[in-house]
């Protein structure tokens, strides 16, 4: 089959691979309708996360349609068109039984620095090791766990961003604990940013202020009812002071983790230097204007993904404020079935940030776009 695969920092290419086979009883096979690069799989292209294998297949986030399935499944059937979600869990280990299903104990024999959390499709061996999305076909584990059957009432575009998008944005406002009627900062309006506005009005919002640099972005966030803040043209501190009354935000979203611009968009060179050295692994910009511009007593909460160390997080001054902090990868699984009812119902429209559509031959060209 084809697949799209990674070679190196800035480098994917369209290979043949061997078809994935039924290895475990759990098993189905996936023929990949729909598939979609995700800022995850812009870490893994720009060479930070840990654990890549040059010509491993990429993505993790996909709707299709079940070829296949092992001898213990029987929650699905061939032709049966499903949604997946990302994380791969088992349903049995303690984490799972407590809803705490990026925690799967069993999905994930790699370990970095001790722990490791549950399987993923696609973005690194540090993950699992298990083949992506961006592909022809894909060997789904835990068949009986994961997959989500799709009514005739929600096409594949409207289900894809359920596959991890969505619910990542969902559980980041639930997160953030946002008052009846209270402000909520976006940092990042890539897609899981964009989410994150249109969940927080789902969620009781009373303001939402959204912070990027990126004018098709900054303009998508204000279709969405959003404040939008370039960054590289206000003080961003300044400017949601004046929108808060000297306040702050009552939660702070980062939705943009590891690769953060600095201030005005440029690293400083002592940054750059120590990245380049492997001194530091990930980028504390967005943390650091959070932690600033939040309310006391606030929360921060972090969707965006990070790898490892970060220098220069003013801990003090998160300690001083009273902020909270939460953080993680998506329990998907306790999201996927309400928000596929909210998608029925029209509550929310998540394909309508879809904004390029391309073959999978085309792939390495929607990197370089992305």
């Amino acid at each position: 089959m084809k697949a799209l695969c990674w070679h190196g920092k800035g480098r994917v290419q369209i290979d043949r691979v061997p078809d994935p086979i039924i290895l475990d009883p759990g098993d189905a096979i996936v023929r990949v309708s729909l598939t979609s690069i995700c800022g995850s799989d812009l870490h893994a292209y720009d060479g930070f996360l840990p654990g890549m294998v040059v010509g491993e297949s990429l993505g993790h986030e996909f709707v299709g349609e079940v070829v296949e399935v092992g001898s213990s499944v029987s929650k699905l059937q061939a032709g049966d068109r499903v949604v997946v979600p990302f994380i791969i869990s088992c349903g049995r280990c303690s984490y799972c039984e407590a809803g705490l299903w990026a925690l799967c104990a069993t999905t994930n024999a790699r370990r970095l620095n001790g722990y490791g959390g549950a399987g993923q499709f696609g973005p690194s061996h540090h993950f699992g090791g298990y083949g992506g999305s961006q592909a022809e076909y894909v060997r789904v584990p835990h068949a009986e766990i994961g997959p989500l059957k799709l009514p005739d009432t929600v096409s594949d575009e409207q289900a894809l961003l359920l596959s991890a998008t969505l619910p990542t944005a969902y559980m980041a406002v639930e997160n953030s604990h946002l008052p009846p009627g209270g402000t909520l900062a976006v940092w990042g309006c890539g897609p899981v940013g964009q989410l994150v506005i249109r969940c927080a009005w789902l969620l009781g919002a009373g303001r939402v202020i959204a912070i990027d640099h990126i004018p098709e972005r900054l303009r998508m966030a204000r279709r969405g009812h959003a404040q939008a803040i370039d960054f590289t043209k206000e003080d961003v501190y300044k400017r949601i002071q004046e929108l808060t009354a000297n306040h702050g935000p009552d939660a702070c979203v980062d939705a943009v983790g590891m690769e953060a611009l600095g201030l005005g968009g440029v690293e400083s060179a002592l940054d750059m230097a120590k990245a380049a050295v492997y001194l530091v692994s990930d980028h504390p910009y967005t943390i650091q204007h959070a932690i600033r511009c939040c309310r006391k007593g606030g929360t921060l909460s972090l969707a965006g993904v990070y790898s490892g160390a970060l220098d220069k997080v003013p801990l003090g001054q998160a300690f001083a404020k009273g902020l909270s902090i939460h953080m993680g990868y998506t329990h998907i699984h306790r999201y996927l079935r309400p928000l596929l009812k909210r998608i029925e119902t029209g509550e929310i429209a998540p394909s309508s940030i879809i904004t390029h559509r391309i073959k999978l031959d085309d792939g390495p060209e929607g990197y370089r776009m992305f």
